[in-house]
């Protein structure tokens, strides 16, 4: 063992998760010698965890609910491979108190808080009675045990809109609804309890005062079976797209040392009031006023803990397993220190321009920078992956540490502009977009900062300078001669220097010039006409012309010289897919062929289709309904989300093709509707 643990020793601990926080307590386990039980369903039988573990139990079938879900055979693998701990990760059943107790009825160790504490913070009304009792700001609302419509509305009415309706139990932002009005309160009632009742297994509600323009910015807190209680630092968690997190950094750059001292000790009040052990996180919501007030305690290590692990030096699944063997907290808080500032982008298997809708298939290639000590890469996926239907779309986290919050910000734009993911729909425009955006430079976000930009960043595209034209189509023609040459070093042409061999462009008629289009973020085709050979091109883009010399570095990165100007650029190319990186920049492009056959006939919209893999949870029309465009037709929930399919032309519903409960699949027709003549 690399380092001993006094006390109790692991020899081995089951990971009850999947995904890229299996693998990120995997790397702790190896430092520490202890050996790692993977658990895995049907979809995560090749997963990269399942790949990196020392070995792996299969627990079930895909959906969550048969596999991940199943205590009895969490607790039935955690035995059978003679493990000693159960470490939960987060998600799943990381805050089930259920798990907890099973652990310690099997002689298993639960890597995390005691059941009880879990149970008394499961219930979000239950947490924030017993905050208030211990002094803890809480913000205004109702978190009563009456849960009939009747009380709700009426409480919901004392309390006045905009209003929260959120889940009792869970998190993650599952379930929550914002209500501006009176007359949205229902539907917003029942969509929440569905989707907790999915989510969750308990559709209990609890209603909040709307925080205009609020901060979200939690601390990470950790106690020990002696009592002692720490706080590692806060972390800012604003920039969120459905309540679920995509940009976290520390420190704060909202906060002064006053207030940051408030809220630590408010935050460690919060832990000492339920006995807390083992790691755990106190989420607060701040007013512009600079009011803080108690959210939510989280039980378990959150997604975004690497940004204190980067500031403090510290591995905190190291002081989980720790902890977790009896042993006390391993610095007492003064001795605990920051330095530098940390940010964390969250990769995500979605498309921000259809409403973050999850996308699902295989990982052709996910290329990113090496890690080192200012850059770390915390991902579930490789190459040849496959992102399922089943699960959470989190492909990777991209973390950045610099001295401050400019350097920080620059890392992170630098990073994303040489970071692809190929073969499906990502956040990482959007990312690109953020880290480059004023309003984050400034520091000025808060929970609405997307809603308030999103369609700004989505439109604002960067227009790309010629040195990054000069960089595809040299890397395009480049890997063109490459392959040229190796068909004549193989011996199928008998002479390599015939003009008609070189790929330049060379004609019999005396014209010249390979004629390349490529497609750029904002869906403009910009055509380029290059002729050239070894690295030497003439190029011809929007009615100029320029020379430019481009030379291979390596596999990722070209030099280009124009204009008296040098600069290396990477260029990360996947079939026609690039992503060219100058600097902080990045410009993803799409090569296409510049004689396409006839596009196909476009979506015919009497025939709504399932924008994404998933399960029918509720139908609202009927054949014979009228329907006006935008109406809701049907509820469809897929990779932990719910999605709305409307309909997209006035007319009658002639047919509902499934039933609830049905599982589909994407982009198959789900209502058949005879549209108005007039539409």
């Amino acid at each position: 063992m690399a380092r001993s643990l006094k006390g109790r020793v692991f020899d081995k601990v089951l990971i009850a998760n999947r995904g890229e926080i299996a693998c990120r307590i995997i790397r702790t386990c190896r430092r520490f010698g202890i050996a790692a039980v993977a658990v895995y369903s049907d979809a995560d039988r090749e997963a990269r965890h399942v790949r990196l573990a020392d070995e792996a139990v299969r627990i079930g079938a895909a959906p969550a609910a048969e596999s991940y879900l199943r205590i009895d055979r969490i607790i039935d693998a955690a035995r059978g491979s003679d493990a000693q701990a159960v470490h939960p990760g987060y998600g799943f059943l990381a805050e089930n108190a259920e798990l907890a107790a099973a652990c310690a009825d099997a002689g298993l160790t639960f890597v995390g808080p005691l059941p009880a504490t879990i149970e008394k913070m499961g219930s979000k009304s239950a947490a924030k009675r017993l905050m208030e009792s211990a002094g803890v700001p809480t913000v205004p609302g109702y978190h009563g045990h009456a849960q009939d419509d009747e009380t709700l509305r009426m409480e919901a009415a004392n309390l006045g809109y905009p209003l929260i309706v959120k889940p009792s139990a869970g998190g993650g932002g599952k379930g929550m609804r914002i209500v501006w009005a009176a007359d949205d309160f229902s539907a917003a009632l029942q969509s929440a309890r569905r989707e907790a009742k999915s989510a969750f297994g308990d559709d209990s509600l609890l209603l909040e005062r709307y925080l205009e323009a609020p901060r979200h910015i939690e601390f990470q807190i950790f106690g020990d079976a002696r009592g002692s209680v720490v706080q590692i630092f806060e972390r800012e968690c604003s920039i969120q797209r459905r309540y679920q997190k995509i940009i976290e950094e520390t420190p704060s750059p909202f906060l002064d040392e006053e207030l940051r001292a408030r809220m630590g000790d408010a935050a460690v009040a919060a832990a000492e009031a339920v006995d807390y052990r083992n790691a755990g996180t106190v989420e607060f919501i701040v007013g512009a006023d600079r009011r803080f007030y108690f959210m939510e305690m989280n039980t378990r290590l959150q997604v975004e803990h690497p940004v204190t692990e980067l500031v403090t030096g510290l591995d905190l699944v190291e002081w989980q397993l720790r902890v977790a063997a009896g042993e006390p907290l391993p610095l007492e808080q003064n001795a605990i220190g920051h330095n530098g500032h940390a940010i964390e982008a969250r990769i995500y298997a979605e498309d921000p321009a259809r409403d973050f809708l999850p996308s699902t298939g295989r990982v052709q290639r996910f290329a990113h920078p090496s890690p080192d000590a200012g850059l770390r890469i915390d991902a579930g996926v490789e190459d040849g992956d496959t992102v399922s239907i089943h699960y959470d779309p989190l492909i990777a986290k991209l973390c950045v540490l610099a001295t401050d919050r400019d350097a920080s910000i620059e890392a992170l734009c630098r990073a994303l502009a040489r970071t692809a993911v190929f073969g499906l729909a990502t956040n990482l425009e959007l990312l690109r977009r953020i880290a480059a955006h004023e309003a984050f430079a400034a520091g000025e976000i808060d929970t609405g900062y997307l809603d308030a930009h999103l369609e700004n960043l989505l439109d604002a595209a960067p227009t790309a300078p010629d040195m990054v034209w000069a960089a595809a189509a040299g890397r395009c023609l480049l890997d063109r001669q490459s392959a040229t040459e190796r068909i004549a070093e193989s011996g199928d042409y008998r002479d390599p220097f015939s003009p008609w061999h070189r790929q330049d462009g060379w004609r019999a008629s005396g014209g010249t010039g390979s004629r390349l289009h490529f497609v750029d973020e904002s869906g403009e085709v910009h055509e380029l006409i290059v002729s050239g050979w070894d690295g030497a091109y003439r190029i011809g883009h929007a009615g100029r012309k320029f020379d430019a010399t481009v030379r291979e570095l390596d596999e990722e990165h070209v030099e280009v010289r124009f204009d008296n100007v040098a600069g290396i650029l990477s260029v990360i190319r996947q079939g026609n897919d690039y992503l060219v990186g100058q600097d902080t920049a990045g410009f993803a492009l799409e090569q296409q062929d510049p004689w396409p056959i006839a596009a196909a006939a476009g979506e015919d919209r009497a025939h709504p289709g399932a924008p994404l893999p998933g399960r029918i949870v509720a139908i609202e029309v009927q054949p014979g309904d009228r329907v006006e465009e935008g109406q809701a037709l049907l509820v469809l929930e897929g990779m932990k989300m719910e999605y709305t399919l409307k309909a997209r032309t006035a007319g009658v519903v002639e047919r509902v093709l499934y039933a609830a409960g049905e599982f589909v699949e994407a982009e198959v027709p789900l209502v058949d509707i005879r549209p108005d003549p007039a539409g």
